[in-house]
């Protein structure tokens, strides 16, 4: 194993504070001891032994090490010739018969010694060596230390109590040893905590992608060796995330002579018998086929990813016999209990180890059995007939087309994925095996990795190249290329010209044209040009000419909410609502958008966060970006910056790592608005120089509004209100307010720079346009900053009603950044108009809001206002840079330090990336730019101000 930091390993705190303190008594108190270490191979005892032996020579102790060798462990006191032999001229100072007996022991002539002679020389010879300066004696892998050596070293070690003489020994857990009956003080060496096995991986791949990086800490079950070699068997578009991973995984020659070290030698039932076990779905993970388990990752080999498979299934399988297990249980490769007790492998590798060494007729033969053991639960029992299918079956393909659809409605998209691809190695026709490749592609768009989709419809045109084949793999081709490359056009003629041709043919299902619609409404928005929209404007009048469909509420949301004739924010949470608990994605994210859109998310936040956590679970990337999208957009419009940044933050490391640029063009967005809102102005424009640089030229409309509106944002904090109404005017002309997105978010933004550049009659026209429009109508924000629009721009006559009118808006604290805006405005229209009793009190409310929300301009401005009005000493917001969280404290310290932050984040077992997001929230509450200011102003943040530390 690694170090992390100097003198350290990465999860072994407590195990090299016992080696210290060993290493401290032997030299400080001239007192001898010993310790076996004890674990699995691979768990890294070698390496705590390395670490030790290093701090011991770094000390001036003298280190004597010796490893046990399988094929030496028969020759007698091979072990102790290699320990020794560094010593063999102090042999020569010992008395005759001693000396005598070490002589004959290391090969320099001698006679046949008693071997109680033979110890005692060896302790004597240890004892005069260590009145020179303290040793260390390390003795690895001591199940292959021969038997004499052993003896003679079990009774050094009992012996040690008068000499500067510490013994570490080494073992693995349940093999035998003649050192056993020693008895020495045991130290259990067990697998490396989840944080502790994610920095081990980080510091060693930190390309490693996110999602491989889970898997492969699950698979390893915290063993440091394993997580290196599984590392090392994957290919580099594996390595990258880009095609899934192997399932179980594929072993290295080193793990699988850890892992099947018992299985060669067990007789043939009882392979045969774990075979089963390692194939069996696990009880309770399916109960019909309408459901998957959950953790599904690779819907062919279940088991290989659960802790357990249930004795009963596998007896069932074996015609009634299980006692051929014992063998197995006594090589520790599984633990069985009752019949109603799981059967469990020590480790999810061994698993794997007795699938690769299996033949395949071996785990053909082994589905077979579980198959017919499993005839009255089919969503198991289709699984195991795909395995053991050799030759293609429509049957089973059939069957699990089924079970994948199912999986998909219970939010398994990835084994949905699986199943289809199986399915379509089954189908005995190439147009069903086109479909259901098409069909995957399709998912895959979703779930990720986007190589995988891409790669799908490359087999399926090879299957199938036809004009027909050009409809049905529209969708999946458009979505692809809208999510890896952002290309809106070639995505937009794709699909219309697949509902041009589904709509003459009679294999386009309903659900087919639904999913096409939905593709069609997502590459709208992102587009956001009218030309765009007709299409899908005539498309919906055409196959939903009737009825409030979820569809049409989804595209109502998006394009104007308040012009049809029933309530369109209304009919989205009453749409909701009527969902049912376990409604798949596919279902709830398109109606979770609309309720953002129409500033109605907030209720559902629950089941968005369910959403992101069952999805990260083998369901589909792009429903966790969404649902994490989704959550930081909220929180930012209801004024929980920090949180909108650590969810915005999150979402985008998923973005990157999986290649869905069109997501991190989005998520950019929102993080290059709160930059504007907090004052960051340099961060903001260098955030959205690099989102125009790659949204421009591909004409992601929706996008590069985002920009314009984070620049607005960032104009008017700084008082540069030309450059304001300029990018304002960008997205919507004075006087022709726009209901779609943002742009319905922006009209006091516009109002505001065109009354402080001196064009009162154009703030006052798109005031009266956007009343015209109905946009106060679309949701309670909405109709808060129509009405501060209408305030700022009216007459001295009017403004001081207006004003009171907006402030009264319901819901109004719900919007906590426009709320404050508006009442910073109504304190300074107050203050000119010489009413400063009123003035400040509204200014003493905007700045109390704004300084809670870290928005720094504008908070300034109402500190100015407040002393214009005379008060002596406006009120300072609470020291922001005393205001740091434990974690933030500790990052920002190891970085006043100059560590970088991948080095920041080995020490405190944190992905690099989260390092960076802690550190761009300090330098904010510190109020510096750079870490070379670090120092001088974490002096200002006393014991007594730190919070939330832990306890």
């Amino acid at each position: 194993m690694t170090s992390t930091v100097p003198g350290s390993l990465v999860g072994r705190a407590g195990e090299l504070e016992l080696l210290d303190e060993l290493l401290i008594e032997v030299r400080a108190e001239r007192r001898g001891s010993s310790l076996l270490l004890r674990g699995e191979p691979g768990i890294g005892k070698t390496a705590l032994l390395d670490a030790t032996a290093t701090k011991a020579r770094d000390a001036g102790m003298r280190v004597l090490r010796v490893s046990g060798v399988e094929f030496e462990s028969g020759i007698g006191y091979s072990t102790l010739h290699q320990l020794l032999h560094p010593l063999r001229a102090h042999a020569d100072r010992l008395a005759p018969g001693h000396r005598a007996a070490l002589h004959r022991l290391l090969g320099m002539g001698g006679t046949e010694t008693d071997p109680l002679i033979v110890a005692t020389a060896v302790l004597t010879l240890l004892e005069d060596v260590a009145a020179e300066r303290p040793v260390l004696i390390v003795l690895d892998d001591v199940p292959w230390v021969d038997h004499d050596s052993a003896v003679v070293l079990g009774f050094v070690a009992r012996r040690l109590a008068g000499a500067p003489i510490l013994v570490l020994a080494a073992g693995r857990t349940c093999a035998e040893s003649p050192f056993d009956q020693v008895r020495l003080p045991e130290r259990q060496i067990g697998p490396l905590a989840e944080p502790a096995a994610d920095a081990l991986l980080e510091r060693l791949h930190p390309d490693l992608a996110a999602a491989v990086r889970r898997r492969l800490i699950t698979e390893a079950a915290g063993n440091p060796l394993a997580l290196q070699e599984l590392v090392g068997t994957l290919t580099d578009r594996e390595h990258a995330g880009q095609d899934l991973l192997p399932d179980p995984p594929r072993l290295s020659r080193r793990l699988l002579d850890v892992y099947g070290a018992g299985i060669a030698g067990l007789p043939r039932r009882t392979r045969h018998l774990l075979l089963l076990a390692a194939r069996t779905v696990p009880s309770g993970a399916a109960d019909s086929s309408a459901a998957l388990p959950r953790r599904t990752r690779h819907p062919l080999l279940l088991a290989a990813l659960e802790s357990a498979a249930p004795l009963g299934t596998v007896r069932a399988a074996a015609d009634g016999g299980v006692d051929d297990l014992e063998p197995a249980e006594t090589a520790h490769l599984v633990r069985a209990g009752t019949v109603h007790d799981p059967l469990t492998f020590w480790h999810p590798l061994v698993r794997a180890a007795l699938v690769q060494l299996s033949t395949p007729d071996e785990r053909r033969a082994a589905h077979r059995a579980l198959a017919d053991a499993l005839a009255g639960d089919p969503s198991r029992r289709v699984w195991h007939l795909a395995e053991a299918a050799a030759a293609p079956d429509e049957e089973v393909a059939m069957a699990l087309q089924q079970t994948a659809r199912a999986a998909q409605r219970c939010g398994s998209a990835s084994a949905a994925v699986s199943a289809l691809v199986r399915a379509s190695e089954l189908s005995p026709e190439p147009a069903d095996r086109f479909r259901r490749l098409v069909e995957a592609a399709s998912l895959a768009s979703v779930t990720g990795p986007l190589g995988r989709a891409t790669q799908l419809l490359a087999e399926a045109r090879q299957v199938q190249d036809s004009p027909t084949g050009s409809v049905f793999t529209a969708a999946a081709v458009a979505l692809g290329l809208i999510h890896a490359e952002g290309d809106i056009d070639t995505g937009h003629r794709l699909l219309a010209e697949a509902l041009d041709r589904g709509a003459d043919s009679t294999e386009a299902s309903r659900e087919w044209i639904d999913d096409t619609l939905s593709a069609l409404l997502f590459v709208c928005e992102y587009g956001a040009r009218r030309e765009l929209w007709d299409l899908l404007d005539k498309t919906i009048n055409r196959y939903e000419p009737d009825g409030v469909t979820p569809l049409r509420l989804c595209y109502d949301a998006i394009t104007d909410p308040a012009r049809p004739p029933y309530p369109v924010r209304e009919g989205i949470i009453r749409t909701i609502e009527g969902l049912s608990c376990d409604a798949g994605s596919w279902h709830f994210t398109p109606l979770a958008y609309a309720a953002l859109r129409v500033d109605a998310l907030a209720p559902f936040r629950h089941a968005i966060r369910r959403m992101v956590d069952r999805e990260r679970d083998g369901g589909a990337v792009s429903f966790v970006l969404s649902g994490l999208f989704m959550l930081g957009a909220d929180s930012s419009y209801h004024g929980r910056w920090d949180e909108a940044e650590g969810l915005l933050r999150e979402g985008l490391d998923l973005a990157v790592a999986h290649g869905y640029h069109l997501f991190e063009g989005q998520l950019l967005s929102h993080l290059a608005f709160l930059e504007a809102a907090r004052g960051n102005v340099a961060r903001c424009h260098a955030l959205t120089d690099e989102i125009t640089r790659w949204a421009a030229p591909r004409g992601v409309g929706l996008t590069q509004a985002l920009v314009r509106q984070a620049r607005t944002v960032a104009a008017l904090g700084q008082g540069d209100f030309e450059e304001a109404y300029v990018q304002a005017t960008l997205i919507n002309p004075p006087g022709m307010p726009s209901p779609g997105i943002p742009a319905r978010w922006m009209v006091m933004d516009l109002v505001e720079a065109a009354m402080r550049t001196g064009r009162a009659d154009q703030a006052r026209d798109h005031v009266a346009a956007a009343k015209r429009e109905g946009i106060g109508r679309i949701s309670p924000r909405t109709a808060l900053i129509t009405a501060g629009a209408a305030a700022l721009a009216a007459s001295d006559e009017e403004a001081d009603a207006l004003f009171q009118i907006a402030l009264r808006s319901p819901e109004s604290e719900r919007w906590p950044f426009e709320q404050a805006r508006i009442q910073l405005a109504y304190g300074e229209w107050l203050r000119r108009t010489r009413d400063t009793g009123r003035a400040r009190l509204h200014l003493r409310a905007a700045l109390e809001t704004l300084d809670q929300l870290g928005a720094q301009p504008w908070a300034e401005r109402a500190r100015n206002e407040l002393r214009a009005t005379g008060v002596a000493r406006a009120p300072q917001q609470p020291v922001a840079r005393a205001q740091l969280t434990f974690q933030e404290r500790q990052i920002a310290t190891l970085a006043a330090t100059g560590l970088t932050n991948k080095q920041i984040g080995e020490r405190l077992f944190l992905s690099h990336r989260t390092v960076s997001a802690h550190l761009h929230r300090v330098f904010p509450k510190l109020g510096i730019t750079s870490r070379a200011a670090l120092t001088d102003a974490l002096k200002t943040v006393t014991p007594d101000d730190r919070v939330n530390q832990p306890g």
